[in-house]
Parts: structure tokens; sequence; C-alpha cells
């Protein structure tokens, strides 16, 4: 067991480090049943034929979902589970921890519920009569703790979540084996092939000594599952959650592990050394990529695509950035914890060494602790419980007294939280089958909570009326390669790009279409943005800019003029720049019209004035998986074959010469 360091904080997210503690993880089971295990029954699934679409279609879904059974979800007054979050995924209502309704805008597509591995269902089971842990001390004082509302016993509870007590009389496996059991009962009860698809899976809850957050939720394809999830208890290294992933992978079943946050890990997420110290290998890069092919780009603790600091002429980089580390005020450096700079690192080390462990695709999801996540400005509802489901909770409007410091806003991160985020794949059939599949091959996009669209394809030889032809698809899959893919430049030939984004109806419309280019030169690593398609007049040629479309929003009511924005978004587009010889990353970036973000809603409706601290503002925004351009001399080179078995265990499409 690898112990990297501990240390917990209940009001925000758990970090955990253990000792040797759940064992037998290594065995499979399959559930068909149809009862919860608290007696609640669960719709059955509909026996209507799948529809198979030839042509791919955007499927949504939230894939980081906490429910009851998560240690920091009970704590703060969470009692609904797994059947509760895919009833408010499917568009039914549930209750809040407070006992509000909670009702989502739009029905999703697909959900998996991941609840924390550590102490997994430990926190109901102190409150059952029946359970074999009722009657312990800790129980007792958990239990009055929560009658009185102080939560002071909780922290005393920390030492057994983080492994640290020897002789653990409290942990019981059979507890953590019967929830886990209901969970992915839950799953494939809840699991509606053509019409809702659900995912067994948890999160893996680990963190470095300093609270450098590692976090990843592990996502399993079908109805089978171990007997015991692998937790941080077992290890708290990334690197042997992918050797049990491997071992399952060689036993017949099929997962992927999803990192998240990475902007709260202090750089630790996207490192060029392996957790060892040791500089990042080829082994390396290639165990990552077969059990990491996606990165939860978004999510309600903000967004990790780029930081101000690493993009400087990046006007839209300062975007819902969390400075802090997750579960703790202490700052999180910038360099290693954004998704921008590990492309651009990539490209450097498989330029050097012929090897990148950073060519993943992109998704946004919720991480909710209340069974349903928090997706629009204007009905926000935070994260977690009764911890911050009012204003004053959460930062945004100022405390009824001011705290003993001075302080007139609540301490903590919740003012930097979003209403944030989704996941989109591209996919044939809204099947486990189908969208598991999108998955692996990274065919898929991220964005903060609204279901924009996006598509981008590339290609050496694309029509060139690829923005007004109506088999506009068809012909990207023909002549090019979807998001998530290599194209392999060709002798003479200058690859061009597809991209194209609808609205969501119910959200602001669009105001930008842009294409994100990182690529190096001489050996270095470059970055910029070109806007590709604007709502209002044409890009700049000179400045790679759209005009301002005129968007506004009254902040003293939160009025929008949406006339502005448009429904569509679309651009055929080559790269004025190119160097066939350079490596090169693209993916695209679309951006809404502006809106009032949350926390200016909380203060109009509190007839305060907003916090200056925060933007008044957001533009809710969609991201694609990147194209990566490998030059075609490069990819005939012996040294760099690494980099085909790295796209290959992907899933990744591959182009290579001109007729595609």
């Amino acid at each position: 067991m690898t112990r990297l360091g501990s240390g917990l904080c209940v009001f925000l997210l758990l970090s955990s480090c253990g000792t040797d503690k759940p064992a037998d993880t290594d065995a499979m089971a399959t559930t068909d049943t149809s009862t919860a295990v608290d007696g609640t029954q669960a719709a059955s699934a509909s026996t209507a034929p799948v529809e198979r679409h030839t042509e791919k279609v955007a499927l949504f879904g939230d894939l980081h979902v906490h429910t009851m059974y998560s240690f920091d979800a009970y704590v703060f007054g969470t009692r609904t589970g797994p059947d509760d979050a895919y009833a408010f995924a499917k568009g039914e209502t549930i209750p809040h921890a407070t006992g509000m309704d909670l009702k989502i805008r739009r029905p999703l597509d697909f959900q998996a519920v991941t609840d924390h591995d550590t102490y997994l269902g430990m926190l109901p089971a102190m409150f059952n009569p029946d359970s074999s842990v009722y009657g312990h001390p800790m129980s007792e004082k958990i239990r009055e703790s929560a009658k009185t509302r102080d939560r002071g016993a909780f922290l005393a509870l920390l030492p057994y979540i983080s492994g640290n007590v020897e002789n653990d009389d409290l942990l019981d496996k059979a507890v953590v084996r019967d929830t886990w059991r209901e969970i992915a009962d839950s799953a494939n009860r809840n699991n509606d092939p053509g019409r809702f698809t659900t995912f067994i899976g948890y999160e893996y809850t680990a963190s470095g000594p300093e609270f450098e957050n590692l976090h990843r939720n592990v996502i399993f394809s079908g109805a089978e599952y171990p007997e015991l999830p692998f937790s941080v208890l077992d290890s708290d290294n990334p690197e042997d959650l992918w050797d049990w992933m491997d071992a399952r992978r060689r036993e017949g079943l099929d997962l992927l592990a999803i990192p998240h946050n990475s902007n709260g890990s202090n750089g630790w997420m996207f490192q060029k050394t392996d957790m060892a110290g040791e500089p990042v290998d080829a082994g390396y890069a290639e165990q990552r990529m077969r059990n990491e092919p996606l990165v939860e780009v978004t999510q309600v603790k903000g967004t990790s695509d780029t930081h101000p600091m690493l993009s400087v002429n990046d006007e839209w980089a300062d975007f819902e950035i969390m400075p802090v580390r997750v579960g703790n005020p202490l700052p999180s450096q910038a360099p290693g914890s954004y998704v921008r700079e590990a492309y651009l690192n990539g490209l450097v080390m498989e330029d050097k060494g012929g090897f990148n462990p950073y060519r993943f695709g992109l998704i946004g999801s919720s991480d909710t602790h209340n069974s349903a996540g928090s997706f629009d400005e204007d009905h926000y509802f935070s994260k977690t419980g009764d911890l911050d489901i009012k204003p004053e909770q959460r930062g945004s409007v100022p405390l009824e007294h001011p705290a003993p410091d001075g302080r007139t806003y609540s301490s903590g991160a919740q003012h930097y939280w979003g209403a944030s985020g989704l996941a989109g794949v591209w996919a044939e059939s809204n099947t486990r089958e189908d969208i598991h599949a999108a998955l692996k091959r990274k065919e898929t996009f991220a964005t903060t909570g609204s279901f924009i669209q996006i598509r981008f394809f590339a290609g050496n030889n694309l029509p060139a009326d690829m923005a007004t032809r109506t088999d506009a698809v068809a012909a990207g899959y023909l002549h090019g390669v979807p998001m998530g893919s290599d194209l392999i430049g060709a002798e003479g030939s200058v690859p061009s790009f597809y991209a194209w984004a609808s609205r969501d109806a119910t959200a602001r419309p669009l105001q930008r279409l842009q294409i994100i280019k990182g690529w190096l030169k001489d050996g270095q690593p470059q970055e910029k943005v070109f806007d590709v398609a604007c709502a209002k007049g044409n890009v700049d040629p000179k400045t790679s800019r759209c005009p301002e479309n005129g968007a506004t929003v009254e902040l003293t009511t939160c009025t929008t003029n949406d006339a502005t924005g448009v429904a569509e978004l679309k651009a055929h587009w080559s790269d004025p720049e190119f160097d066939p010889e350079a490596r090169a990353i693209y993916y695209v970036r679309v951006l809404e019209n502006p809106q009032c973000r949350w926390s200016t809603w909380d203060a109009i409706r509190a007839g305060v004035k907003p916090r200056r601290d925060l933007q008044a503002t957001i533009q809710d925004r969609a991201w694609s998986s990147p194209v990566w351009y490998v030059p075609g001399a490069v990819s005939n080179h012996p040294t760099r074959q690494p980099t085909a078995v790295l796209s290959l265990d992907a899933g990744a499409h591959r182009e290579s010469g001109p007729g595609g």
C-alpha cells in the first residue's frame, strides 16, 4: 500500500488516504433485482426496441453524482439514494435536504451515481437500529450531534474515514459491500436502453498530504462489477488504481476512470513525473491513457480548462476559477492543474520521447451531493445539502451579523462554485454499449450546464463547402476524423476544420465559436484562440476576433437582450499559421451570450448589491474534445510508434493521406 498523506475537511469534500482495509476487490458480481435495500421500487425498464441512428446523436448526462451513501452528503442532510438520483435525472421531483422540491429543467439521457469509496454507506448505517454499528460509541455521538445540529462529533469521525485508526472496530465491510451492491442494483434496474442509460460507478477519493486533489470517478461499462470497489483505504496512489483496473479488464470488466477538479490539485494532477517522482515514461503514458481517456473539465467546484496566469492572451480564461484546493483554503498553484497546459506539455513529451500521457477528451459533470445536479444560474441550489442552500451560507449575500473576525461574508470556497456541468457524447444509441464506446474514443464534449451541442471534424481534404452542405456530418466522417482523434499530416496538404455548435433553446443564444490551438515552436509550447464564427459580423483577420454583438445584462433585474445572439454557429476553417512539421492540438469552445451569475441572482432577490469581488455575469460555454495533428513524417518515424499505441488504446480515429 502506498501512503501519500492524510487530512480531511468535512465542510467541503473528503480527501483521504489510509490503511490496509477493504479486500476482495477482485471478485465480480452481477445483479438483477427490482427492489432497493431501503424498500423503494424502481420503474421497470421498457422492452421496446432500441432506436439506433445511422448518424450519431448528441446525448447529455452526469457522471458525477453523490447520494446519501457518501459521507459528506449524509452529514449535511441528504437522505435521497440512487433511485432518487435517477428519478431526478429522468425529470421527476425529489426532495432536497431542507424539504424543498428539486426538478431538472430538461431530463438527462444518462447518469452514474458515484458515491465516495471510503466508508461507503457507513453514515446511514450508524442511524439504522438494525445495523451492526448502531451501538458503537461513535455512532451514538454522531446521532446525538445530528439532533443538536452541532457537527462537532463528526470531526472525531474523520480519523476513521481517513484510515488513521488502528484496529478500526467501526468499519463494517459487510455494510460497505451491501451499499455497493445496492448502488449497482439501482443502476441496473434503472437502466432503460434507448431511453435512459445508467452506469455503475464510484468515486476514488485520493489526495496528497496537503490536500492535493487526485479524485477520479470510476465508470463500469455494463451490469457486472467487482465485489468491492478499489478505495483509498487500499491505496491512495492513482497508479495502484490503474493496476487494479488493468487486472479487472483482464478478467473481462470494461471500465474507465475520469479525473476531476485538477484545478484543486496544486499542480499534482498533470505532473511531468509519476507519483514516485520519476520522470514520466512511455509505460506510464500508455497505462494512464488506457485507463483515463477523459477528464472532467467543469463542475460545481470550478472549471479546469485554463487559468488567466497560464493563458494570458485568452480574454475568456478567467472563468469560474476556484483558486483553492479541494477541502482546504490553501491556494492551488496553476501550473500542473489545468487541462490546456497539460495538452501542451503532452505535445512536448510526445515530441521529445514519443509518448503523451495527456491525450484525453473532455466532459463535464455536476459533483452534486444532493442526488441532483444544479445546472441553472437562476435556480441554483449549490452542492451540499443544508450546508450551502441559503445565499448567506454560500457567500453571495452578507451574513446577518458580522463574524467575530469582522468578516461580513461566510468563509469557505462556496462563492467560487458554479452551476455546472454536463457530459455530452456522440453515440449511435442511448445504450451502455454505445455511450461507453463514445467515452473511450473521446467523441465527447463538456458544457457548463447548458445543453449546447458541438461537432468538430478535421481532415486533409474536407470538402470546400462543408459550412453550407446539408450532409456535412457524413462528409466529416468520410473525409476526416471527429473530435478525440489523430489527424496525420499528408504531404502537400493543409488540413482544415469544421466546427459547429447549436444552442440550448431554453438558455442564452450563442455569441461566438472559437478554435483553440496549441502547438510547438522550436520545441516550446504555444497557444492561441481563434474566433471562427460570429453572431454578428465577421472575424477580423488581423485580430482573429469577432466584433462585439451588443449583448447586455441589466444587473438590477438580470434581464438580457437575447436578440443579439444566434441559434447556430458553424465554420469551415483553415489555420492561417499552420506549420506542417509542428505537432499541434485543436479544440472548439463556444460561448453563449452573458447572463447573471447565480451570486448576482441571490443578491438581487435579497435586495442587496452583488459582491464586487465576484463576477456579476457569466457566459456559459462548451468545449469539444481535441483533434491532435501529427506531422506525417513524424507518424512514420520508428521512434514515434508509442504515439500510435496511445491513440489506439484510447479508441481514437486516425487519418492519413489525401483519401481520408
